[in-house]
C-alpha cells in the first residue's frame, strides 16, 4: 500500500477533544433531524460521515473537516486527547448508523431505526454537552479487561504519559 493511500486511512492520534467534540453536536443535530422530521435520507449522511471519520479521521469527512478546521479552533484551543479510544467511539456510531440505514431500508423496520437513532443521539449528546465519551469509556474497560492490548494506545494504558501530576503523586513528590 502506497504511503499517501496509508496516510489517508489513519486516523489522527492525538485528536482534538474540542473538535471531536463539535462532531458530536452535528451528529446529535442530524440524529435529531432525523427523529424530528422523520426523514430517513438523513440516515445515510449520517451513516456515511461515521464510515469516512472510522476510516479517515476527518479527512473524508465533511463534518469532521468543518468541524477540525473550521468550528473548533474558534471555539476553544485544541486539548489533544488519545486517538485509539475516539477512533473505537466512531466505530460504534458506526456501526448504530448503518444498523439504523439498515433496519429502515433493509427491512422496513422504521421504528426500531429510529430506537437506534435515538440512542446514537443520547451518546452522541453525552460527548458534545457534557465531555463523556460512551466509547471511550467502553475502550477503556475493554483494555483493562485485557481485550484491547495496551500497545494499542499507550498512553491510555499509561495515565501518567497524560497527566505527570498522577506520576509525582504516586512517587510521593
Amino acid at each position: 500500500m502506497s504511503s499517501r493511500i496509508r496516510s489517508l486511512f489513519s486516523f489522527p492520534n492525538p485528536v482534538n477533544e474540542v473538535a471531536a467534540r463539535t462532531v458530536a453536536a452535528g451528529v446529535v443535530a442530524m440524529a435529531l433531524a432525523t427523529l424530528a422530521w422523520g426523514r430517513p435520507w438523513l440516515l445515510i449522511p449520517l451513516a456515511a460521515g461515521f464510515w469516512a471519520r472510522v476510516l479517515t479521521g476527518p479527512t473524508l469527512s465533511p463534518l469532521g473537516t468543518l468541524a477540525s478546521r473550521v468550528i473548533a479552533p474558534r471555539i476553544a484551543a485544541p486539548r489533544l486527547v488519545p486517538g485509539p479510544p475516539k477512533r473505537f467511539a466512531q466505530g460504534i456510531g458506526t456501526v448504530f448508523s448503518t444498523t439504523a440505514v439498515v433496519l429502515w431500508f433493509g427491512f422496513g423496520l422504521s421504528t426500531a431505526a429510529l430506537v437506534v437513532v435515538g440512542l446514537l443521539a443520547a451518546a452522541a449528546f453525552l460527548e458534545s454537552a457534557l465531555g463523556y465519551c460512551l466509547g471511550c469509556a467502553m475502550f477503556a474497560r475493554l483494555m483493562r479487561a485485557g481485550l484491547i492490548p495496551d500497545s494499542v494506545c499507550a498512553e491510555c494504558a499509561d495515565l501518567t504519559r497524560r497527566y505527570p501530576e498522577l506520576e509525582r503523586e504516586a512517587l510521593g513528590a
